[in-house]
């Protein structure tokens, strides 16, 4: 579908159905149809696939993701486009559409609730337009679920698909988040017109390919996340400072630690790649100071 095609059709359904975009729900729906192509295309769908979707909206997306996957869960938090979606999307047998809030939802459960799916039951993959204010939170979600995707294909804000795929020099607690996880890759960039109403911001398509196992091996991920946010407290200290402020220690705690590490003082949490992050938790994890 072309991109008039798609921003007729939205204003079509819309206006049809007297709803409107809440913006408390940063409902921005995409009617550029390369866009909306290249995220199918970064998916790399199959009839044995199950897809997620996050927010499917009008579903223009879902419609798209149901002509090439075997299932599609489409799970929508609003009640009135929830409603709509059950209408408009009836003809296809294989999606569900799901009235809730993603945060509420255990991804395993909602592969169990699915009659007669394709055999890779624990299989699947996300594929959503976020919300900009839920983004991080829907991440985090699948990420720390018991069963995680395959694959994560986003939409989000372009600060924070920068964010995200950050190196060593740049990095934040979100881009360690993530990349302890999955390997993430920018697929383009997308201006405020390729939305319908177009947001303030631009937004990027962002892959993240999930590892089987996380990059690096901590027997604790909750302790080395507590290690992540105590250096990343005062990002613009030295790394020393931050921990100790993080940790409510003293700095003469830390330096010894740090040293033991190989890791200078005088860095900053930006510079720390994961593997350094995680050489910090096993020092600190046999210390009294994470205790």
């Amino acid at each position: 579908m072309n991109t008039d095609s798609l921003f007729a059709e939205t204003k079509r359904l819309l206006k049809g159905s007297d709803l409107w975009a809440r913006k408390g729900l940063g409902q921005h729906f995409l009617v550029d149809g390369e866009v909306l192509e290249r995220i199918v295309s970064a998916a790399r769908l199959t009839p044995d696939d199950i897809i997620i979707e996050v927010g499917p909206g009008l579903g223009i997306l879902t419609k798209e993701l149901a002509k090439k996957a075997g299932r599609v869960v489409a799970i929508e938090l609003d009640d009135k486009l929830a409603r709509l979606l059950n209408k408009t999307l009836a003809s296809f047998v294989n999606i569900t559409i799901i009235n809730n809030d993603i945060l509420n939802l255990d991804p395993q459960d909602v592969l169990e609730g699915l009659k007669d799916r394709p055999p890779a039951s624990d299989s699947y993959k996300v594929v959503a337009n976020l919300p900009y204010y839920i983004a991080s939170a829907v991440l985090r979600h699948f990420f720390e679920a018991l069963h995680k995707p395959q694959v994560m294909v986003v939409m989000v804000q372009k600060e924070v698909a920068e964010a995200i795929t950050a190196k060593p020099g740049k990095m934040s607690l979100l881009s360690v988040s993530v990349q302890f996880y999955g390997e993430p890759k920018i697929i383009g960039y997308v201006p405020p017109e390729s939305f319908y109403p177009a947001p303030e911001v631009s937004s990027a398509v962002l892959k993240i390919d999930i590892y089987p196992e996380p990059l690096v091996d901590v027997a604790d991920e909750a302790g080395f996340f507590k290690v992540v946010r105590a250096g990343f407290t005062a990002p613009r200290k030295q790394i020393a400072n931050s921990l100790a402020q993080g940790m409510g220690r003293d700095k003469g705690d830390i330096l010894p630690l740090l040293n033991k590490a190989g890791i200078t003082p005088q860095r900053r949490a930006e510079t720390l790649g994961i593997e350094e992050w995680a050489e910090l938790w096993r020092v600190f994890s046999l210390s009294e100071v994470c205790n």
